[in-house]
């Protein structure tokens, strides 16, 4: 599935919002100056500014659940038709509210930014509590996107999952991305985006790169790329295992999840980490979230995955994985990507379409965007990436000073 941030080999890295880390990599990288004229992204018509005050051209607007989700399209050509932009932001939305049983604001504004020449998603950031909004996201999509581009695209999803959690500080970062990273994909399966196997895969795969480093001290004091995206991860999974086994797989993450939600916690709002953990353990009646932090919060933890996958009853095979029905635990790996109790929150007026026949999976189907199908490609991931490093200090010094409102961090989901 591709879905989630990847190693500097071979995809996403976390930055920080700094002006001195953004010289810092420029040195690093010894990418010669350049004339503001110069700098990508561009100001776009323009505008420089907090990106919520940027120009718009037009805009749509749907509810879910409840909730408004305002799509804003700043000037700029497109190719894609604006409803299928809003089939991609809704595939999404209704992701992340099946989930969550909700979705986790009352407002979610989204501000489309054609990049003119360009091709594919190529960045996201969510702000909360900015400009009005309890949460705002930026997506940069290219003139020459594709509907097969926003079909196979993840990070609509992961920028949506960051307004469910209350914002942190420097030293938790590592829970803001590794749950955006371990929710996002297990909500497009509930959602029928994707099939469970693939991303049970893609975990096995993926999950050792939270592996403690050399020198590793905890997650709140080592915030590497690898723990802060994947140990943040790896905690989730512990997490979703450990509920699931104390209450018989009766309730798992998403529950806890949803009582923080439930309990006003989301992107809006600042929380001290030990709050927002037990609040969750208390919709779950368990102590496990407040137990695996005082476990991994300041201690480097090795997690077994080899034995985590046995008894979850994941078993590699070639290039996928097979699921091995005899496990001890195969119940849990089964409800970890079953349709929640809840069942499927759609937009109003949201008329459900078959998933491409190579991204099919039983359970509900979700409406795609047309003409859309196939898989994320890695090399484009890569690619992706080496670009990403010869911009990334303009995204830390333009979101740094950018800060409005009550000061909430930006999510940046950084191609």
């Amino acid at each position: 599935m591709d879905s989630r941030p990847y190693s500097p080999s071979n995809g996403a890295v976390k930055l920080r919002r700094s002006l001195p880390l953004a010289l810092a990599l420029l040195s690093l990288l010894a990418v010669p100056a350049v004339s503001r004229a110069q700098q990508w992204p561009p100001p776009h018509h323009g505008f420089w500014g907090p990106p919520w005050r940027a120009p718009v051209a037009h805009s749509a607007t749907f509810r879910i659940d409840g909730s408004v989700i305002q799509v804003d399209f700043a000037p700029g050509p497109l190719d894609l038709s604006t409803a299928q932009v809003l089939d991609w932001v809704k595939n999404a939305a209704s992701s992340v509210a099946t989930y969550y049983g909700r979705f986790p604001v009352s407002l979610d504004r989204i501000l489309i930014v054609p990049a003119p020449g360009r091709e594919g998603v190529l960045q996201g950031t969510t702000w909360g509590d900015v400009g009005g909004n309890p949460a705002f996201t930026r997506m940069r999509i290219g003139q020459h996107t594709t509907a097969d581009d926003l079909n196979r695209d993840w990070m609509m999803t992961h920028e949506m999952v960051h307004t469910a959690f209350p914002t942190q500080q420097d030293d938790h970062h590592w829970i803001e991305e590794g749950l955006a990273t371990y929710i996002e994909p297990v909500a497009r399966v509930h959602n029928g985006l994707l099939p469970a196997r693939k991303i049970w895969w893609d975990m096995m795969r993926d999950m050792p790169q939270g592996d403690p480093p050399p020198g590793d001290k905890g997650l709140d004091l080592t915030q590497t790329w690898g723990l802060t995206y994947w140990g943040g991860a790896q905690f989730c999974l512990l997490a979703d295992v450990e509920i699931r086994e104390q209450t018989h797989n009766r309730m798992g993450l998403e529950d806890a999840l949803r009582g923080i939600v439930n309990h006003g916690g989301n992107i809006s709002q600042n929380w001290p980490l030990t709050k927002a953990l037990a609040v969750g353990d208390a919709a779950t009646g368990t102590h496990v979230l407040e137990d695996l932090y005082a476990r991994m919060g300041d201690h480097p933890v090795k997690v077994d995955l080899t034995a985590l996958w046995k008894k979850l009853g994941v078993v590699r095979e070639g290039d996928g994985v097979r699921f091995d029905r005899s496990a001890p635990e195969a119940s849990i790996r089964k409800a970890i990507t079953a349709m929640p109790a809840t069942g499927r929150i759609a937009p109003r007026g949201y008329t459900p379409a078959p998933v491409p026949a190579n991204q099919s999976s039983p359970g509900p189907h979700v409406q795609t965007v047309a003409g859309a199908g196939g898989a994320p490609s890695s090399r484009a991931k890569l690619t992706a990436m080496k670009k990403l490093l010869t911009r990334g200090a303009f995204y830390l010094a333009q979101s740094n000073s950018s800060r409005e409102g009550k000061g909430r961090k930006a999510r940046l989901t950084p191609w």
